[in-house]
Order: structure tokens, then C-alpha cells, then sequence
């Protein structure tokens, strides 16, 4: 299986340099009360559709790596596990979990992704890092399985003309038991960090903003008591005085230190959509504006224009309950895919749906 939709080059090119502000994807993880655990992200896009497909893939389906910088062909293999995911410009998989609950989300990593070096010998043997998240919930079912095999294999740079140069990537990586690593090439070597925060964003890389994060180590939770200088009292002026200092721009080291703010201090949730629903008010806290695009050009390239929002979709994946959720920008309305509803062993094909379907527009509960 390949998702590669040549046609988009130009459309694509057209807009790949506006990335750097335009991806600005934050990725969170709550555990409920009772170990339910909810790993979610938004899909930051600021500028064109990114043309979202909802995908169920059934298991030994076929799939084959996108070519390798020379334009051999790389790494095939077959899936063992059936999964769930969402693609974006029909290119590659931005987020997926399969049917033993193990989730890859694919998240920017601008400048500071730097893959491993290609070996025309070993070309049968590497994928590209944009079919790692396929290959990852397609074969393995826990982190300590992927964090072994990517020991031992190669994932090089996939450069396109549909993306007008390298795809600068990181993966986040959760299983049923709520083991969490964040997965980066940088300098042209693996590193495998265990992230217990569940929370990531962007660049720099992730060992950066754990330093950073000792730098916000005064925040919490309660209100700071009243202090007394010289004889005055003085009492904090509103609510909210221990999280005084909280960063509120989009920039990646700022939306990192929120992420671990907002889901240290999460309400208490139970059970699946509880927790599903947490995670959504937390996310929602990341949504970006639109911005500043030429319609025409995007038109004339064959793109439409995003309309509504610079968040795309905000995704929500219950590792534990097996059950995907996620809402839209043209329709809030949370939707789901239950996987233990899905016979991943019978279906003959893969399944695919447009992401967004349909607006229903607003519900009218007006008295008659």
C-alpha cells in the first residue's frame, strides 16, 4: 500500500516554506482513574486542505516504502496487525493505532531532523520517514517491540517533489499499557527517549525542552499565598497566580510548557470518553488561527483553501479501550471508530472515507 498522490507537487511545493509557522501540531496523553489512557494531537495547517482521509487497513495487507533517495525501491512487508489512521495529502499517515493498542503520531521536527545515511546496499532493508508510522502499527504491538527492531533497521530522508524537500519528522509512540517514547533522528542518529510527561511539540529536539522545562518549575496548580514586604500585604490579584508566568504564544517551546501545565493539573477523569473528553478541553487550548494565504494561488494549484481554522482535526486514540475519536475543523461534533467492533481478519480491502465528511451544521433545540 502506498499513498503517494503525485499530482500534489506543485501544490504542495507552493506552500512547503510556510511550514515553519503553518505545523504547529502539540501532542498530549491523560490516564484516567482507572488506567484508561487517551493519546491525542491537533494537525496544524495554516494555509491549504490537507485533504484528510480516515483509512481501516486489514491485516497482511501489502505495503511498500516510498522510493528511496536514489529512486530505488525500498523495504515491503506485510501487515500483521490491522489499524486505524488518518492520512494527510494522501502521502502519508499522520497518526494510526492498531488492534492491539499500540498509537504513532507523526508530528513537524523543522531543521532539526537530520536522518540516517542511505546505503544503496541496504535499500531492500529502509523505509523512509514518511512510512514510519504504517510500519510501526502495522508490525509491532508495544514500545519496547519498536524501540528494539528500530535498533536494527534504517529510515532515511524522504525528500518529493510533492513536498518540495525533505520531511522534517518526529514520532510520538504509545501502547496499551500506556508506555510512552518519543522517537527523533537528529545528526543522523537514532534516539529513543522514554517520555512519561506524554506531551510533545516541536522542534528543538525532545531532550531540549525537558531543560527548558526546569526553567517553569515554579508553576502550579493553587494560588500562591500573600506575601508581606515592609510592613504591606500583598495578595495575588485574581485567580490564577500559580500558573503566573505560563507562556501563551504557538511557538513550540511555549505550547510544550502549557501541554505539561495543563495535563499535570487535568481534572480527574473515569473510564473512555471521560478521559477522551479531557484531553479534547485541553487541546483546544492549542488551536491556531488561519493564515495569511492567496487564494487564487492555492486555486490555481488545485487546493482549496482552509476556511475555518489553522487546526485541521484534533484526534483523541483510547489506547486502552481500543476507540479513536476526533472532531474537525468544519464539524466539532466528536466522532469515533471502535476497533473491537472491526474484523480486521475478514475484511477483503481497505477502507477509506473522507475525515471530514459532512457539516451538519448547528443542532436547533429551540422550543416549538
Amino acid at each position: 500500500m502506498k499513498l503517494k498522490l503525485p499530482g500534489l507537487a506543485l501544490a504542495v511545493s507552493l506552500c512547503w516554506g510556510s511550514l515553519t509557522t503553518a505545523d504547529a501540531c502539540t501532542h498530549v496523553t491523560l490516564t484516567g482513574t482507572d488506567g484508561t489512557v487517551v493519546s491525542g494531537r491537533t494537525m496544524e495547517w495554516e494555509t491549504f486542505d490537507l485533504q484528510m482521509n480516515l483509512h481501516v487497513i486489514p491485516r497482511n495487507s501489502e505495503f511498500k516504502s516510498h522510493f528511496m533517495p536514489d529512486n530505488k525501491a525500498g523495504m515491503t512487508w506485510k501487515a500483521k496487525y490491522g489499524f486505524v489512521g488518518i492520512d494527510i495529502l494522501n502521502l502519508a499517515f499522520s497518526g494510526a493505532m492498531n488492534e492491539k493498542g499500540l498509537n504513532a503520531l507523526m508530528l513537524y521536527f523543522p531543521g532539526t531532523a537530520e536522518y540516517q545515511a542511505y546505503d544503496p546496499a541496504e535499500a531492500a532493508d529502509s523505509i523512509t520517514a514518511a512510512d514510519l508510522v504504517e510500519w510501526v502499527v502495522s508490525r509491532f504491538e508495544t514500545v519496547d517491540q519498536v524501540r528494539e527492531a528500530l535498533a536494527s533497521m534504517k529510515v532515511v530522508t524522504f525528500s518529493d517533489p510533492s513536498v518540495g524537500g525533505q520531511v522534517d519528522m518526529h514520532w510520538a509512540i504509545t501502547d496499551a499499557a500506556g508506555k510512552q517514547i518519543v522517537v527523533e533522528y537528529v545528526g543522523g542518529s537514532l534516539h529513543v527517549y522514554d517520555a512519561p510527561l506524554g506531551v510533545m511539540t516541536n522542534s528543538p529536539s525532545y531532550d531540549w525542552h525537558l531543560t527548558n522545562l526546569r526553567n517553569y518549575i515554579n508553576m502550579r496548580p493553587v494560588a500562591w499565598p500573600d506575601m508581606k514586604i515592609s510592613g504591606m500585604v500583598l495578595k495575588p490579584i485574581g485567580m490564577g497566580s500559580g500558573m503566573l508566568g505560563l507562556p501563551g504564544d504557538i511557538t513550540p517551546p511555549s505550547r510544550f510548557i502549557r501541554a505539561v501545565a495543563f495535563t499535570q493539573t487535568a481534572r480527574k477523569t473515569t473510564g473512555a470518553y471521560d478521559t477522551a473528553r479531557e484531553l479534547f478541553r485541553i487541546l483546544d487550548n492549542f488551536n491556531v488561527p488561519v493564515e495569511e494565504v492567496k487564494p487564487e494561488e492555492l486555486k490555481a494549484a488545485g487546493l482549496d483553501p482552509v476556511r475555518f481554522s489553522g487546526t485541521q482535526y484534533t484526534s483523541a486514540y483510547d489506547v486502552s479501550n481500543l476507540v479513536l475519536y476526533y472532531h474537525t475543523d468544519n464539524n466539532r461534533a466528536v466522532r469515533k471508530v471502535d476497533l473491537k467492533e472491526i474484523d480486521f481478519g475478514s475484511m477483503d480491502k481497505p477502507f477509506t472515507m473522507s475525515l471530514r465528511g459532512t457539516d451538519e451544521g448547528i443542532i436547533d433545540v429551540t422550543p416549538k
